[in-house]
């Protein structure tokens, strides 16, 4: 199992550049499945994972964007209270720290999809002998660019 590719795109906080944003992924029929917006008084983060993110990151670098892409941990959890608490102590217990985590639920799905950026790629060994289900990049987005 790998980790997984999260497109992370640096914005002024103005209003409309979130929206600039946006409306570039849909011109280019670019699917986000994922947002997570984090901010400062003068800048913003927006971490997106989305069905093409190499694509997505060509797309916004020519319109003008500051894009990277970074390698984070997708991980299915139960959808139920407690559900993220497992995963997060398991993780705790092996010493691998989260930095930042955000999540998504599929349409009628019964688990979340739990976007993990951790400090050590151990992190999937981890969650897999813990008996967590690991998502690879084959399930989330197009693996062809």
């Amino acid at each position: 199992m790998q980790m997984i590719e999260q497109v992370s795109v640096f914005l002024e906080n103005k209003p409309g550049h979130l929206a600039h944003m946006a409306r570039a992924l849909a011109e280019a029929q670019l699917n986000m499945r994922a947002l997570m917006v984090a901010d400062t008084s003068e800048f913003g983060v927006a971490r997106i994972i989305c069905d093409n993110p190499q694509a997505a990151k060509q797309k916004l670098e020519a319109e003008g964007f500051g894009v990277s892409i970074t390698q984070v941990v997708a991980v299915e959890i139960p959808d139920r209270p407690g559900g993220l608490a497992e995963v997060l102590e398991v993780l705790g217990a092996n010493s691998v720290n989260v930095e930042y985590a955000y999540a998504f639920v599929e349409p009628g799905a019964e688990v979340a999809i739990d976007v993990l950026k951790v400090d050590d790629r151990r992190a999937i060994e981890v969650l897999s002998a813990a008996g967590m289900r690991v998502v690879g990049p084959e399930s989330l987005y197009q693996l062809d660019v």
